[in-house]
């Protein structure tokens, strides 16, 4: 993984320059703790930083340690994350959380954060991406990192409107600071969320516009893919209780919204039923477009004692009321 790739060392020390002068402040850039960094990557892989912010300092002061979270109960996990989407990051994370605190001899890390890519890779929801990302930040591993982010400047500096994986990872490679590829790899990373934006890139403000390829026709890298998102229809039943309660059943943790709980969603019986509406929700890939029934039953739960999926939220309060 870790390739010897001679340092272009005038976009090397330009990029951290700048990285010096406007990085954002960040609490995490704040610690050197490996699982406070590895939290804040994993939360940021789907959600954006300035969400990220409140759900990192959230379940960092609920889980200072990866041995805290591994004594918890998952479900605690899921309360926490509860807004920040893609559910099974926090399902991931805590099992995580359980293999790294298992003693080494029953294959765990006796509570201590891998420092080898390789070793990271290996652990649930730990990608290629995320790997190198704790090993240069938290352990100086000199490892690229390659996200959109990256992706976007390296297209725009060589002019590749498709560049390989292999050919980003050896760009960013070169961009390496012996001392300091942490910071290296967070500099590319916020170069390209600050100034080399998707739309209306402010290359003007570039250390790296001395050597870019693609500046004269940045928005052209890379090239854009068109993705049309599929729509699936289905029905949500709440089943209401004399108190106002609703039914709520936990969802299989293969699912969608996996250990997640909410009122019964798909193949549901909607003879006899009030329809109370329609709702829209964005997905990832799909659009889902749900029918709201209202039914009743003997009794339900409060919906505040157990996690649940903005989608449900969006169910109950259309039944129920904000």
């Amino acid at each position: 993984m870790i390739a010897k790739t001679s340092i272009d060392h005038e976009l090397c020390f330009s990029l951290l320059d700048w990285y010096d002068r406007e990085k954002r402040d960040l609490p995490w850039r704040n610690t050197k703790d490996p699982w406070l960094i590895l939290l804040s990557e994993v939360i940021l892989q789907q959600t954006q930083v300035s969400r990220g912010i409140l759900y990192w300092k959230r379940i960092s002061e609920r889980f200072p340690t990866v041995k805290s979270m591994a004594r918890s109960d998952v479900d605690e996990l899921l309360l926490l994350w509860q807004g920040a989407g893609y559910y099974s990051r926090a399902r991931r994370l805590h099992a995580l959380a359980v293999i790294v605190s298992t003693n080494e001899a029953e294959g765990g890390y006796d509570g201590i954060i891998p420092r080898e890519y390789e070793e990271l890779v290996k652990l649930p929801g730990i990608g290629p991406y995320t790997a190198a990302a704790v090993a240069s930040i938290a352990f100086n591993t000199p490892v690229p990192v390659v996200d959109g982010n990256v992706n976007r400047v390296a297209s725009r500096l060589l002019a590749d409107p498709n560049p390989s994986l292999k050919a980003i990872r050896s760009w960013g490679q070169s961009l390496l600071h012996r001392d300091r590829p942490g910071d290296s790899n967070q500099a590319l990373m916020e170069l390209g969320a600050l100034v080399c934006k998707p739309r209306k890139p402010k290359c003007e403000s570039c250390p790296l516009s001395s050597k870019c390829s693609g500046r004269g026709n940045a928005e052209s890298f890379p090239e854009r893919k068109k993705n049309r998102k599929k729509i699936e229809y289905i029905n949500a039943l709440v089943m209401v209780d004399p108190s106002g309660l609703p039914f709520l059943t936990r969802r299989d943790d293969n699912g969608r919204f996996g250990g997640l709980w909410g009122p019964p969603m798909g193949d549901v019986d909607t003879e006899a039923k009030e329809k109370i509406g329609e709702i829209s929700h964005q997905l990832s890939h799909r659009e889902l477009r749900v029918s709201v029934w209202r039914g009743t039953c003997s009794e339900g739960i409060d919906p505040k004692s157990v996690p649940i999926s903005n989608l449900d939220s969006k169910i109950l309060a259309m039944v129920l009321g904000s």
